[in-house]
């Protein structure tokens, strides 16, 4: 296969320069007669021309074997004439330019020596002949791709239009026009000034008018080439786009966009990060560095969403080294692999071990000499751990307990505590078994511990495993149905790289068993995020499999411990910090020897599977746990 492909690039690379040589001839003679008013064919010489009669052949036909080796040496004849610009464009006119150079000096320097009875070649005549050949070339080029691609246009390819004019829109237009997909039909602007105007020959169409254009050009998809505004803007636009109900691409922004021509591959669909409009966090670089830089810093569950994340940004600030520890061994390898891929210079460790295991903590920061841990390791699906609730409290509860004291023992600097909303009036054994993991740091940091502790609450993460936007669009992509527990379902949400910016501030702020919740913006209805997801899809929801639509929006009911909607504070007692972004929180606490017998108390029910007792147990400690129903692991008999 590739030999035929390489015998048939060498035939057209032929077939073009027989057509250039035969164009150069003839451009010659044309040259000649604009310049001598008459027709000019060879063998009909006026006086002013070289002697002997046939001379002028010679210097006519040499034209090709002079210019058709720098032609190629400026690859005019590597360059696919399909996706030809303007740079091949003025490659044509560079080797043009040298051609003539040497073309002249042959006709005046060695030509005229030999006859001179000459009169010479007019020299007004190699300046027609270099617009000539200019013009020609191009234009021959330009037409060879017009018909190109109109020969390869597919029946099915889709009218689209570009939201923005900017330099993204018109490179994008750029690369549309060379693609047998998408034919871009306008550029889409809010700028009055350049509307009614054409660009890359698209005509520039108000917003307004989008409907009206949509229908008139049956156009298929739009194609937003905004990436330098900012997200609340960006969720505008979509907004607006969302009636048309028609497919929606973006390309990404301008800090995930990298350097160079945009291409079409650039384009991704709308992200969940474009629906919600959330802008960019300010980052305080001296607030950031203050645990990491030149430090040893360990991240235990470093192979999950957050976890990973937060090695990302932790590498970015220096540490003198970064310990993952991780239980999961083919989490901690990619989580490893993908550090080493960008960072070089720093030592990333890669841990294998469980927080259930203190003697390895104990091991791992001893050895290390571990200055600062970040605690992302837990179980926190909702419906898994309330199926398994005993692992669920042992990992969540005793794992966090084995951190802590580890900590103590090996004169840790800072442990930062990765907590969640459904710890405030939780509704199941996640938020519980966070809840507590809460209140050990809070009393540990009251009992005079030397390890500054400091927990950060957030709630929903974009991107994580097990979050809902990746489900939707599975099932979308599937043909549906959409699956939404509740119609008035609602949650917070927060991207990962967000969340972790501030967690990694708000641990540099905390000054021992400090509280801190993250602004997450406006709740967020999901049923209305599914029907976004659709519609932006091109695409109509339906509520049930009998009502007109493309895709139904299935109610599945509210899983086991789960809630309608999420808090984030137990109380109103909070005070603002030097971010806006995080608020610190006055929640109550269980001092240390009262919250000591408590663990242990449960520790002894968890080992002898005491179903009844665990459940009262978690109730008298914790009064705003108000599980619906039964607790029912089903491993273990009540």
């Amino acid at each position: 296969m590739n030999y035929f492909k390489i015998k048939t690039r060498i035939f057209k690379q032929l077939i073009l320069v027989l057509f250039d040589s035969l164009l150069l001839i003839s451009l010659f003679e044309i040259a000649f007669s604009i310049r001598l008013g008459v027709f000019f064919g060879i063998g009909n010489y006026p006086g002013i021309l070289f002697v002997p009669e046939g001379s002028l052949l010679v210097y006519i036909f040499s034209a090709p074997i002079i210019a058709i080796p720098i032609f190629a040496r400026f690859g005019l004849y590597r360059t696919v004439i399909r996706f030809i610009d303007f740079k091949g464009l003025w490659a044509i006119i560079q080797s043009v330019s040298l051609f003539l150079i040497v073309f002249s000096t042959i006709l005046f320097m060695v030509a005229a020596p030999f006859h001179p009875s000459s009169q010479g070649v007019p020299r007004s005549v190699l300046l027609i002949y270099w617009l000539l050949m200019i013009v020609g070339l191009s234009s021959s080029r330009l037409f060879a791709r017009w018909l190109l691609i109109k020969l390869s246009t597919k029946k099915n390819i889709q009218n689209v239009v570009i939201y923005g004019a900017g330099s993204a829109g018109r490179e994008l237009s750029i690369a549309l026009s060379q693609s047998d997909q998408y034919n871009p039909v306008a550029l889409i602007d809010d700028r009055p000034e350049i509307q009614k105007h054409s660009i890359n020959g698209l005509e520039v169409v108000s917003p307004d008018n989008l409907g009206e254009l949509i229908i008139k050009r049956k156009v298929m998809e739009i194609l937003i080439a905004l990436p330098s505004v900012s997200r609340s803007r960006r969720r505008e636009i979509i907004d607006s786009l969302e009636k048309y109900q028609i497919r929606v691409r973006s390309l990404p922004s301008v800090s995930e966009l990298a350097e160079g021509s945009v291409e079409v591959s650039d384009l991704h669909v709308i992200s969940i990060n474009d629906l919600l409009g959330r802008e960019s966090v300010n980052s305080d670089s001296n607030i950031l560095s203050t645990n990491i830089k030149d430090k040893t810093v360990l991240v235990t569950g470093a192979g999950g969403s957050i976890g990973s994340e937060l090695s990302r940004q932790i590498i970015k600030l220096k540490p003198k080294a970064l310990v993952l520890f991780e239980v999961s061994e083919v989490s901690l390898y990619t989580a490893h692999k993908d550090l080493v891929k960008t960072e070089k210079k720093i030592n990333i460790l890669p841990v294998l071990g469980s927080v259930r295991d203190e003697k390895r903590l104990n091991q791992v920061l001893k050895r290390y000499s571990v200055n600062t841990i970040y605690h992302a390791a837990a179980y926190k699906h909702v419906p898994m751990v309330e199926f398994n609730y005993f692992e669920g409290i042992n990992n969540n509860i005793f794992g966090t307990l084995n951190c802590t004291q580890a900590a103590i023992n090996n004169g840790i600097e800072t442990f930062v505590l990765i907590s969640t909303d459904k710890a405030v009036r939780p509704t199941n054994i996640m938020g519980v078994s966070k809840r507590f993991s809460e209140l050990i740091l809070q009393a540990l940091s009251a009992n005079g511990s030397k390890t500054k502790f400091t927990i950060v609450r957030f709630g929903n993460v974009l991107g994580s495993s097990g979050s809902v936007f990746p489900l939707f669009k599975e099932q979308i992509d599937d043909g549906g149905p959409v699956t939404v527990t509740h119609p008035e379902m609602t949650r917070y949400f927060m991207t990962k790289s967000e969340a972790v910016d501030l967690v990694i501030q708000a641990g540099s702020m905390g000054k021992g068993g400090d509280v801190f919740v993250l602004d997450m913006g406006s709740p967020v209805k999901i049923l209305d995020l599914a029907k976004k997801m659709i519609h932006l899809s091109g695409l109509k929801h339906k509520e049930n499999q009998s009502s007109i639509g493309d895709i139904e929006i299935k109610y599945t009911g509210l899983r086991p411990g789960e809630k309608l909607y999420e808090e984030l504070l137990i109380g109103s007692n909070v005070s603002p910090t030097l971010n806006p972004k995080i608020m610190s929180a006055n929640e109550d606490m269980i001092l240390w020897k009262d919250l000591k017998k408590i663990l242990d108390d449960l520790e002894f029910t968890i080992d002898n599977f005491d179903q009844n007792r665990l459940r009262k147990l978690l109730v008298k400690v914790m009064p705003e746990y108000t599980p619906e129903g039964e607790l029912d692991d089903s491993l273990y008999e009540s």
